[in-house]
């Protein structure tokens, strides 16, 4: 069994490494290596094109590089072909991290200190006690139940939003379009981490965000496609929403001259929040095909007709 690998040239290093140290039969190739295509049943890669997959009449499984998969044209994937997307370690603890960060920031006003601080004003903000301020996840996957679970111990109000029901300890959960007006009322903190589905796009527009509470935040680590841009400055200029940080755009980067770079409520990272690590990766892949060989569920393995 060979894996074909068409990514960072740097990662690939450490995953070769790891492959024939940890599972030297699985055959770890590039492109320039590949020899008959017919013979690759695996392959990573962030987006392959479609001359690539034509040439891989073999494959079986396809591996995307990153937690994502909308970078994927699903029609024009095989029907046979399995996606899996990347679930390992280090993606969690990244997005654990950056959104920890976010919301500490929102709740303490960082962006209200910088604004007051750029204008030489020295105003201390009324504290408002982090059991008062109520956290809201539209999303409840790997990486939203991870939020949540990080979060509880700053006894933060926390609740959730999913397509589907969820039960999860201290969370209070709502699924499905009937329960997300109750969802959006309850978020002085809204963090967006859905998948980016035709369902999904645009979800983060003004029907949906004003419908949070006015002075409301909005964190998206999800997709940039997940937010309607000029509906998210109008809040913001309107003062109904207080502030936005955004780890996601589209396109990235932004470009020059666009209202984000300047706005003095929006905060901006470059799509840093959560960064597949390459030993981790390597290994969560390796489980993954030994799982597939032995006729076991994958994990991240991506529903057809979901979308994620």
């Amino acid at each position: 069994m060979t894996l074909l690998y068409t990514s960072d040239p740097e990662r690939g290093r450490i995953w070769r490494e790891i492959f024939a140290a940890e599972a030297p039969g699985i055959g770890f190739v590039t492109p320039e290596e590949m020899g008959h295509p017919a013979t690759i049943r695996y392959l990573a890669a962030w987006d392959p094109s479609a001359d690539l997959l034509s040439q891989l009449t073999g494959l079986e499984v396809l591996f995307s590089v990153g937690a994502g998969v909308d970078q994927f044209d699903m029609s024009k994937l095989p029907s046979h072909v399995r996606l899996v997307r990347m679930i390992e370690p280090g993606i969690t603890e990244g997005m654990v991290e950056y959104v920890c960060g976010a919301v500490l920031a929102l709740h303490r006003n960082f962006i209200d200190y910088r604004i007051a601080q750029r204008e030489h004003r020295w105003e201390p903000i009324d504290l408002v006690p982090a059991a008062a301020r109520r956290i809201g996840v539209m999303g409840l996957g790997q990486l939203g139940q991870a939020v949540l679970k990080a979060l509880r111990p700053f006894s933060f109000s926390l609740s959730a939003w999913s397509r589907s029901h969820h039960q999860l300890e201290g969370v209070s959960c709502h699924a499905g379009e009937a329960e997300m007006s109750t969802f959006l009322q309850s978020c002085d903190i809204l963090i967006c981490l859905v998948p980016l589905t035709i369902e999904t796009r645009g979800i983060l527009c003004r029907d949906t965000l004003s419908r949070l509470p006015r002075g409301a935040a909005l964190i998206n680590v999800g997709r940039g496609g997940h937010l309607v841009e000029q509906d998210l400055l109008s809040l913001l200029d309107e003062a109904h929403l207080s502030a936005a940080i955004l780890d996601v755009t589209d396109p990235e980067p932004l470009p020059k001259g666009h209202p984000f770079w300047d706005h003095p409520r929006i905060m901006l990272t470059p799509h840093i929040a959560s960064v597949t690590r390459a030993d981790t990766a390597a290994r969560a892949l390796i489980a993954n095909i030994r799982r597939h060989e032995a006729g076991e569920p994958m994990e991240g393995e991506v529903s057809r007709k979901r979308g994620y």
